[in-house]
């Protein structure tokens, strides 16, 4: 290196150590240009980029880096991370493996490494490789941390709290081994330790990202209530001046605001799920015979998505369809995974694979149309799709929303769930489906058990309005208005379902501060779904919660004939169960304000004559109204497909 470059890189090295990136940079860009190979100016430029969240660039300039010197550790190791950074878990791993191999006694770059194969879903390797970790730095917290949290993703949830309270013990302080702590009590279905572990993380770290409202939705399963009034109320306005809060599934049960819906679900995906042309862009089909579908959930089993799709993929027209099953979730063996491996052409256990590793599967096996059955729910997979899957992506039925990213083509729905007035909420294409959007299986069985009201804690006589869904719906608005219902209407009780006691017993106190005897909820177990069918025979009138509607607890109460109240709002979650009663011709059961809710309501229990009509109207439509018409609504789906894949041919972008 002559003399003034050797000055030059004296004074760059100096800016960057000192912190002044831009100057750095300046001095550092002139060298390059004039010695393209300098390696110090490339590696320490490739920093600043990564500094700079500038992930891109980085990887550019420290693997030009890389390739003048490949022996160098610390190359490799930054390198590795900058691939990290943009998404590229992947393509990481070769210059991890380098950059141990050159210096194995590195515990940072054996750390990276490990969370570089977590992040492919290599669990097994990562364990591997933080023992390593261990080995070289014995009380090294954070690899006790990243083991625990691997270990949760086993689901080895005893043995991944040893390795989280061994971080916690090391580092107290550490936000990320509360919040991985937390994680993994939720899993256990401590729910009351896990808030107290993730608001001891927000305490410590109070930007730390998403937890506030993991915290939120917990609190909401549990019924406990102090201060979500107050939240709410300033709901809208926090989670717009405030970054990464709220992942999009809890605000759909907090919020009937479309747009801040999809703004919540904008800046998850744009922190979590960037689209990545690592496979680079698919190269356009000649049209085939039969459009390949795939469906990708980890719900295949007896999961309410797998009790609402059976019979659809049992009636799919194989003449013109091949389906593919990509299944991530829990390999269970039950009657409805029978039923749907036997119906699916391919049906693919997916779960050890990574998301580019599924995306490119799909590729291999031409998928046309790729169906998102999981949204943001739990044990979603929406990094499979950010890398295209195919040409052709699709939001249907798992999600109540807009996933607000820009490689989900369309959204299926109908006229009510998303009118085209609504259309501006939503980041995807639109679809409406005649009817309802929702698909329903005929063949759910109801068990011939005669529950007696007795055995199922229901007092022998008085009307019994029922909810059955999720408490984490039950927000204090939708449960002051059943207050004040049950105290207009003598000896009626109010039947819900248990998801954890903490709650029953908070619902329990939340009625007796109203002044409504706690005696009149019932709580309820989880049971089969056939029995669970049976038992709503004693239910009188479903009560819908609000923002967060009934769903498929609404289709199960409807199969049993059993008539549902909704109060329909503005959102893809609040107006699902307004699109069952229109489809199985009860608008009558559909209200918009709550003040008319409740009114009904009352008037449906005190006029037992005018509900009846309603209930024999609901026998005698049930198997002849289009809602459960399972063979209409399979024609219907796949005239859709057939749209969306002839615009695909005809070069229409994603219009019909």
């Amino acid at each position: 290196m002559n003399p003034q470059l050797q000055i030059m890189l004296q004074q760059g090295i100096q800016a960057f150590q000192n912190g002044n990136f831009d100057g750095a940079d300046s001095i550092l860009r002139r060298i390059i240009q004039v010695d393209s190979k300098n390696l110090p100016a490339l590696h320490i430029l490739g920093l600043i980029k990564t500094s700079q969240n500038k992930y891109q660039e980085a990887v550019d300039l420290l693997g030009r880096a890389a390739r003048l010197n490949p022996n160098d550790a610390s190359i490799q190791y930054n390198l590795a991370k900058a691939l990290m950074d943009c998404g590229s878990d992947k393509e990481s791993i070769p210059h991890h493996k380098k950059a141990v191999e050159i210096n194995p006694k590195n515990p940072d770059a054996w750390l990276n490494y490990g969370k570089a194969l977590s992040a492919l879903h290599s669990y097994e390797e990562a364990l591997i490789v933080y023992d390593k970790v261990l080995l070289l730095v014995p009380n090294y917290a954070e690899a006790y941390l990243n083991a625990g949290a691997t270990l949760t993703e086993l689901k080895r949830y005893d043995q991944a709290l040893v390795f989280t309270e061994k971080a916690l013990e090391l580092n107290p302080s550490l936000a990320e081994a509360w919040v991985n702590k937390g994680v993994t009590l939720k899993k256990l279905k401590r729910f009351e330790e896990a808030v107290t572990h993730f608001e001891k993380a927000l305490a410590l770290k109070p930007g730390i990202e998403w937890i506030y409202g993991d915290a939120l939705h917990l609190k909401m399963k549990l019924s406990s209530w102090d201060g979500l009034a107050n939240t709410l109320d300033s709901l809208s306005s926090w989670m717009c001046s405030q970054e990464k809060i709220m992942q999009p599934f809890v605000s759909l049960a907090v919020s009937d605001d479309a747009m801040l819906h999809r703004h919540c679900a904008e800046k998850y995906v744009e922190d979590k799920f960037k689209p990545n042309s690592s496979l680079g862009v698919i190269a356009k089909r000649q049209e085939k015979v039969k459009i390949r579908i795939g469906y990708y959930s980890a719900d295949f089993y007896n999961h309410a998505t797998g009790y609402l799709m059976a019979e659809l993929f049992e009636l799919h027209d194989k003449e013109r369809f091949e389906l593919i099953g990509f299944s991530f979730g829990p390999k269970e063996d039950d009657e409805i995974r029978r039923r749907l491996v036997n119906s699916f052409d391919q049906f693919l256990e997916v779960s050890t694979k990574s998301d580019i590793e599924i995306a490119q599967l799909s590729r291999n096996l031409s998928i046309d149309i790729a169906i998102d059955l999981k949204g943001y729910t739990e044990d979603s997979r929406p990094g499979i799709f950010s890398y295209r899957a195919a040409p052709i992506q699709v939001n249907y039925l798992g999600y109540p929303g807009t996933m607000g990213a820009d490689f989900m083509d369309y959204i299926i729905a109908d006229e009510t769930i998303i009118p085209s007035e609504m259309f501006h909420n939503y980041s995807e294409k639109v679809v409406q489906l005649p009817n309802s959007y929702q698909v329903n299986d005929r063949k759910r069985a109801i068990s011939d058990r005669k529950f007696t009201r007795q055995e199922l804690g229901l007092p022998d006589a008085g009307f019994v309005f029922c909810c059955f869904n999720n408490n984490y719906k039950i927000l204090p608005n939708t449960f002051d208005g059943w207050m004040r219902i049950l105290k207009e209407v003598d000896d009626s009780v109010l039947w819900l379902f248990e998801d954890n006691p903490a709650a029953a017993a908070n619902l329990k106190n939340e009625a007796a501060r109203r002044g409504v005897n706690s005696q009149r909820l019932v709580f309820c177990k989880r049971m089969p779904l056939a029995e669970h069918l049976a038992r709503q025979n004693h239910a009188n009138l479903f009560l819908d919660t609000f923002p967060y509607n009934a769903h498929t607890t609404a289709s199960d109460a409807l199969w049993a004939e059993l008539p549902v109240l909704t109060l329909m709002g503005q959102t893809f979650a609040s107006r699902v169960a307004a699109s069952l009663l229109n489809a199985i011709h009860l608008p009558e059961l559909i209200t918009t304000t709550q003040a008319e809710y409740e009114q009904l309501a009352i008037y449906l229990a005190k006029n037992p004559l005018k509900l009846e009509a309603i209930r024999q109207k609901l026998r005698d439509s049930r198997l002849t109204a289009p809602l459960f018409d399972t063979p209409l609504f399979t024609k219907n789906l796949e005239n859709t497909y057939a749209q969306m894949y002839e615009c695909y041919q005809a070069s229409l972008g994603y219009k019909f």
